[in-house]
């Protein structure tokens, strides 16, 4: 009998762990316990990716020579009819237009020091990728909208539509809310109120639309430390409401730090930070104020003007600035061709970024391996001059060597497109159809898709 009883002892002590593992499953995935463990379990699948293939070692190297590019007429039209960027295709409401007088000058003195009232901080706190809806809601909130940050989500990124979760969780793999998707939600989804976006901006420029009462957001890059404890870039947006010259710096909102209401951010720091976006910003006001704002702007009214003065921003930059920055100088050079379709243009100054980049000074930090993640230009570029095959690269590593999961709906998106230019349509479907996963219902995709003839 104790022999018995000793056998049915070490049964148990064997079963002991594969029966604990089975339990450990079973408890992870009942819903509440699911929602609360999934994203500390993804962001340790990220760590381990990242340790055995670190994405700032990731380059990419192009590969071919520009070749005959499409004429700007052809160009422009392709890009109407295949790019178009509406967020709801299917609404019925007409597009808000945006008016654009003759520039004008507006030489008011700007005073040293203007700091907003009536603003209601929104952080991005406990939730995944929300700097875009927390910077935008705090935009719209300052103007009397009643929205939250869910209410801009559930429009900009809705997610998987496969997932049977809520909006939130289902939006988690969508890393980046674009700037016109941004400006898209003011425009066709509220009627009080109206937004713009700008690149090549200036911090006097900043100065006097705040002296005037009007807040603005840019899209800066940032750095701070990561888990290994190198310096590690990242884009963000910023909500700017006040400045002080005293103080040398902005006021601003910022939805990640803890805290981060009404921080000052120092003149030097916030221009190097914009400084990779092609000082990019976006201004949202009521419908009622938009000849007051557009006054303010001046010469900025001109969305053209504006992207000629980003070109010449980034040439004298190139010519000024060196080291790591140098990289930023030309891809912005890039981004500025883009803008004005010049997209060969475009392409030769986006191959010396990427040159640059593989030369980045690694002792400084890590390359900004998520470039790829908040701006296409070079898709743009690269795609209309026909270099097709460096547009499939490109997103190849982007999608496969700077993040742990290929969740990025525009570098999908290029890719599809490259890949039925060089005749692989069965790729270009495949690529469409996962875009579509990360974002739902997203237009391009659709379009993509039903212009193949196939069901999304």
């Amino acid at each position: 009998m104790n022999k018995l009883l000793d056998r049915l002892k070490q049964i148990d002590k064997k079963w002991l762990v594969p029966i604990g593992i089975v339990l450990a499953i079973g408890i992870y995935f009942l819903p509440p316990v699911h929602d609360r463990l999934s994203t500390r379990v993804e962001l340790l699948r990220t760590r381990i990716i990242y340790f055995f293939n670190p994405p700032s070692e990731a380059v990419f190297q192009p590969s071919e020579q520009n070749q005959t590019p499409l004429t700007i007429e052809t160009a422009i039209e392709t890009a109407r009819a295949e790019f178009s960027l509406t967020l709801t295709p299917a609404s019925t409401s007409t597009p808000k237009p945006v008016s654009t007088p003759k520039p004008t000058i507006t030489p008011t003195a700007i005073p040293d020091s203007t700091i907003l009232s009536g603003v209601k901080y929104v952080d991005q706190h406990n939730r995944w990728n929300y700097c875009g809806p927390a910077n935008l809601t705090m935009a719209l909130n300052f103007w009397g909208w009643t929205g939250n940050r869910d209410d801009v989500a559930k429009v900009v990124k809705p997610g998987s539509p496969d997932l049977k979760k809520d909006f939130i969780q289902r939006g988690l793999p969508d890393k980046n809310v674009m700037p016109y998707e941004l400006v898209d939600f003011v425009n066709y989804e509220t009627t009080e109120y109206r937004a713009l976006q700008r690149y090549g901006g200036d911090m006097d420029l900043i100065k006097k639309l705040i002296a005037a009462g009007f807040p603005v957001i840019v899209e800066k890059g940032y750095y701070e430390r990561d888990y290994t404890g190198k310096i590690d870039w990242l884009g963000h947006y910023l909500f700017t409401t006040g400045y002080d010259d005293a103080k040398g710096g902005f006021i601003v909102q910022d939805a990640y730090l803890k805290p981060g209401k009404d921080l000052l951010s120092k003149y030097e720091e916030y221009q190097d930070g914009w400084r990779s976006f092609n000082y990019l910003f976006m201004v949202v006001y009521p419908v009622a104020r938009e000849a007051e704002v557009l006054h303010v702007l001046g010469t900025w009214a001109d969305e053209e003007w504006a992207k000629n003065h980003a070109l010449e921003i980034a040439e004298k930059e190139i010519d000024a600035l060196e080291g790591n920055n140098l990289y930023f100088a030309w891809f912005n050079k890039g981004t500025s061709h883009v803008a004005l379709n010049q997209y060969t243009d475009a392409a030769i100054a986006y191959d010396k970024a990427f040159d640059l980049y593989s030369k980045w000074d690694t002792k400084k930090g890590n390359r900004p391996f998520r470039m790829l993640w908040y701006q296409t230009g070079p898709y743009f570029a690269y795609y209309y001059s026909a270099r097709y095959q460096d547009v499939i690269n490109l997103a190849d590593t982007t999608l496969n060597d700077t993040i742990s999961t290929p969740t990025l709906e525009e570098s999908l998106l290029w890719r599809g497109r490259a890949y039925y230019m060089i005749g692989d349509t069965n790729s270009a479907i495949a690529d469409y159809r996962a875009a579509l996963q990360v974002h739902a219902n997203w237009f391009p995709a659709v379009q993509a898709l039903q212009e193949l003839g196939v069901q999304p």
